[in-house]
């Protein structure tokens, strides 16, 4: 590695990739040209104040997929935004909706429109506070804020009472504000729209649970005299309209036609090289995918270079992002600590800070999972590195589109791993490229999803003959066997749940396995991050050792009672 002033990202990785000590491990290179953007005047709803705030932002005027988008909103249409990564889609919902807030008459704070904002992932939720606050700076009727695990009471007592745009995930939605509804009756009576963002998210097991969970939401607005509209987002949903009707029940209407402007880009295919080592039988072996592409991100940050790097788990971020710096350290001191890992598990503070320096460019290089998959604007991210195929091509083009945002030219490489399948994907291009996404599958009338839903709405609201229609055909069969369980007990006025505990906790929408395990370290007790239940036994059992930013600490003891490790 040399030090280079290379600043066009395409130009710097062809050079890396023609280097001798690299011939032969890129496999196939795909350009694509820069494509121009389409502008529209501002709707005429739209409050002079508004633009002027979004002028002061840097948008001049709507590309035309966030005009459309936002037109249909405005006359009441569920709408799904399924626009290219980095489109803007955030201005089909951010358009109608603090238009409605500051155009409203409402003098007294309860009555007010509100808005609530679904994100899969406590990032992309403070990433989207974070445009919101810049946008509304100077209007006061606009309160937005964030409401999560991490969340105070006096923070959420706040919400509650004042915000009138409200930024959580579906846990908080399933766990929290449906079961309390009556703490939340202001924000919910006063309902305009619901956002769910990067709607592509939802599938298979827990896209089924989301689904059901937006059915009693929208049951338990309509209770308080809110009819919201629906507007949802994703750059990566197969059947848009189709996956969104699935998803809240009701009919969608998909804008499609991506009129943002594109940076030119390039995607490389790219696998390691055979190693002296030999594997089952003999068969040679290649260097691995987290070590080669440990070394591209390094090599990238040395060229100047905001490269971004997403490996299949937790302890392998921590490696790479390990392996990087020490590689920066030898060849460029100064870069070393430009260079950290990004994973799930870590505290809200340290989340907030890496995520700053990734914005701020202080950090020139991360080694991420997918919990910066989702649509956080990290404006400025030149090249992204994509560690083995991640399953599907869905999932690959999210992850390549985190780069070149706004125009900017910008690198994806996929590094193979050495296996059978990204062997084959890297030989053989036409199996990535010009092909069609994968279907976003949920099943909503899973009796196993559907059933715990029904007993948490009959404990949020007494349920009725009408309100089955509500949560699908198989609705009827679910009450009349939960009835016949002793979980619900008929009444005149309807169904309602009959046992102590809360209903909601019989189903863990993301099946996680259990409450999180608290990494703690001795003896001064202070808490490193957390690891899912489900995945304890693997992560930190005793003797274990486990990777925190750049440390290694040793399990002493795994104590699943207490939901504790304690590491030293």
């Amino acid at each position: 590695m040399a030090m280079s002033t290379a600043t066009d990202p395409v130009a710097s990785f062809e050079r890396l990739a023609r280097g001798r000590a690299r011939a032969g491990r890129l496999t196939h290179l795909e350009r694509w040209p820069a494509r121009d953007g389409r502008q529209v005047p501002w709707p005429t709803w739209t409050p002079p104040e508004l633009v002027h705030r979004f002028h002061g932002y840097g948008v001049d005027r709507p590309w035309s997929h966030q005009a459309e988008a936002a037109k249909l909103a405005w006359a009441g249409r569920h709408v799904v935004v399924a626009t290219g990564t980095g489109s803007g889609k955030s201005l089909g919902y951010l358009l109608p909706g603090l238009s409605t807030i500051t155009g409203s008459a409402a003098g007294r704070v309860k009555d007010q429109p509100t808005v609530l904002y679904l994100a899969p992932t406590k990032a992309l939720a403070h990433d989207q506070l974070a445009v919101l606050g810049d946008i509304a700076r100077d209007l006061p009727v606009v309160r937005a804020t964030a409401v999560d695990g991490d969340t105070s009471r006096d923070e959420r007592d706040w919400a509650r009472e004042h915000a009138s745009w409200v930024l959580t995930n579906p846990d908080m939605l399933h766990r929290s504000m449906l079961p309390g509804h009556a703490r939340w009756a202001r924000l919910l009576g006063n309902l305009a729209y619901v956002v769910v963002d990067e709607c592509h998210h939802y599938r298979g097991v827990f896209g089924s649970h989301v689904a059901q969970v937006l059915r009693r939401l929208r049951r338990v607005a309509t209770h308080y005299g809110a009819g919201p509209t629906f507007v949802l987002a994703s750059a990566t949903v197969a059947e848009p309209a189709a996956c969104a009707s699935t998803l809240t029940g009701l009919p969608v209407a998909a804008v499609t036609d991506d009129g943002s402007p594109r940076g030119p880009g390039v995607l490389a295919l790219w696998e390691p090289p055979l190693t002296e080592m030999r594997g089952e039988h003999g068969a040679p072996t290649r260097r691995s995918a987290t070590a080669e592409t440990a070394e591209l991100l390094s090599d990238l940050v040395v060229d100047g270079v905001r490269a971004l790097a997403f490996v299949r788990s937790r302890r392998a971020a921590e490696t790479v992002a390990l392996s990087a710096k020490r590689q920066l350290a030898n060849v460029e001191p100064s870069l070393a600590d430009s260079v950290a890992a990004y994973r799930g598990g870590y505290l809200a503070e340290d989340r907030r800070e890496l995520e700053q320096g990734l914005r701020s460019g202080r950090l020139l290089g991360a080694a991420a999972t997918n919990a910066l998959e989702l649509g956080i604007d990290l404006v400025g991210l030149d090249a992204v590195l994509v560690a083995g195929f991640p399953g599907t091509r869905a999932a690959l083009w999210q992850q390549l589109g985190r780069a070149g945002r706004r125009g900017r030219s910008s690198v994806g490489v996929l590094v193979a791993r050495d296996d059978p399948l990204d062997t084959y994907l890297v030989r053989h291009p036409e199996a990535l490229l010009g092909k069609p996404l994968e279907a976003t599958v949920s099943d909503p009338d899973n009796p196993y999803v559907l059933g715990p839903h029904l007993c948490a709405a009959a404990e949020e609201l007494a349920l009725t003959e009408d309100d089955l229609e509500l949560f699908g055909p198989n609705a009827r069969t679910g009450v009349d066997a939960l009835t016949a369980d002793g979980m619900l007990r008929r009444r005149p006025r309807g169904w309602f749940w009959t046992r102590r505990e809360r209903a909601c906790d019989l189903a863990d929408i993301r099946s996680s396995g259990g409450p999180q395990v608290q990494v703690v370290e001795h003896p001064d007790g202070r808490v490193l991050g957390t690891v899912d239940a489900g995945a304890a036994h693997t992560n930190v059992h005793t003797g274990a050792v486990h990777l925190h930013q750049g440390r290694s600490y040793l399990v002493r003891e795994l104590d699943l009672a207490a939901s504790v490790a304690l590491v030293e």
